[in-house]
């Protein structure tokens, strides 16, 4: 069975609402595409770390609770579980407010195999970070020497965009040793401070990683790969909160490309058709968690996704 690996942070998301708290959901960029993930069934693999502290047990029964591994965890005891403050406005778009407490030591221990096809997802600061880069190298060139799907998603918050051109170099780096880049409007603004998806395909992505999936909230979805030029339009839902958007469409677009048991060597020439399938679980999937508080797909979603594939 092939499976899916992810490295990135946790955190504990107080969410806002009119200036109040509403509700504390345990996140992160890959965290909640993984939960996701593992709610449907797959073979999923999180790599991360936390704090011996409440937050960070909260965090690592919320990953037991959905039947996700906790022993690639890195549970420091000299440092706090991340919080993020996250404000909804009335159209319930997103600003963060991030407070760390990080220990020194960090990533201690041995990542899992990488097999071919494998899917291997990474992305956000966490995989920027200096004092992460070496392990975060590690697990990217195992997976490119075995072939595996390296997935990438900038995640590039404002609260960086100061060392944008500081950081600019490892980003490359990112990019090439990525199969599929998937990166919202925001990002490329943070990064180049570029929206035009053509440009920023041109010159920025293209001569790195072939395919690229560019999202812009409510705004169409753009596909750009050596030989499709695509925009797909998106639905209109009744969004509670858009903190697991684009962390779900990642995972949609996974879910899709493990469904349709698309392997590494197949992706650079994925006609326009099979992109249309895969995409449409990236949508669905990023629909689904809008309709709540919540930073993953339901259990109801995922399940009928598992009797979908069991009717055939």
């Amino acid at each position: 069975m092939r499976k899916i690996i992810g490295i990135g942070e946790t955190i504990l998301d107080i969410i806002f609402r009119n200036n109040q708290p509403s509700v504390a959901v345990p996140g992160g960029s890959i965290f909640n595409g993984m939960i996701s993930l593992r709610r449907t069934g797959l073979d999923v693999s999180f790599i991360s770390e936390t704090g011996n502290d409440r937050v960070g047990k909260t965090i690592l029964e919320f990953m037991e609770e959905n039947h996700l591994n906790t022993e690639l965890v890195n549970v420091s005891p000299e440092s706090k579980t991340p919080v993020s403050l996250t404000f909804l406005d009335r159209e319930n778009d997103v600003e963060y407010l991030y407070y760390k407490d990080y220990p020194n030591q960090r990533l201690d221990g041995v990542f899992p195999p990488v097999h071919e096809d494998d899917i291997v997802m990474f992305g956000s600061y966490f995989a920027l970070n200096p004092v992460l880069r070496g392990k975060i190298v590690e697990l990217l060139e195992q997976a490119k020497e075995k072939k595996a799907i390296i997935y990438y998603d900038p995640n590039f918050r404002s609260t960086h965009k100061d060392e944008a051109m500081k950081l600019t170099p490892v980003i490359i780096e990112n990019l090439e040793y990525a199969t599929i880049v998937r990166g919202s409007k925001n990002d490329f603004e943070n990064m180049y401070k570029l929206e035009d998806v053509d440009r920023i395909y041109k010159e920025k992505i293209q001569f790195y990683c072939p395919n690229f999936l560019y999202t812009n909230g409510t705004e169409h979805i753009s596909l750009r790969t050596k030989t499709i030029a695509k925009e797909y339009p998106v639905k209109p839902v009744e969004t509670v909160s858009t903190i697991g958007a684009g962390d779900n469409f990642n995972a949609g677009l996974i879910y899709g490309l493990l469904k349709y048991d698309v392997r590494q060597s197949e992706i650079d020439n994925l006609s326009e058709a099979q992109w249309d399938r895969i995409v449409k679980y990236g949508t669905d999937f990023a629909a689904e968690v809008c309709r709540t508080f919540s930073n993953s797909i339901s259990q109801e979603f995922a399940e009928s996704l598992l009797k979908d594939a069991a009717d055939g």
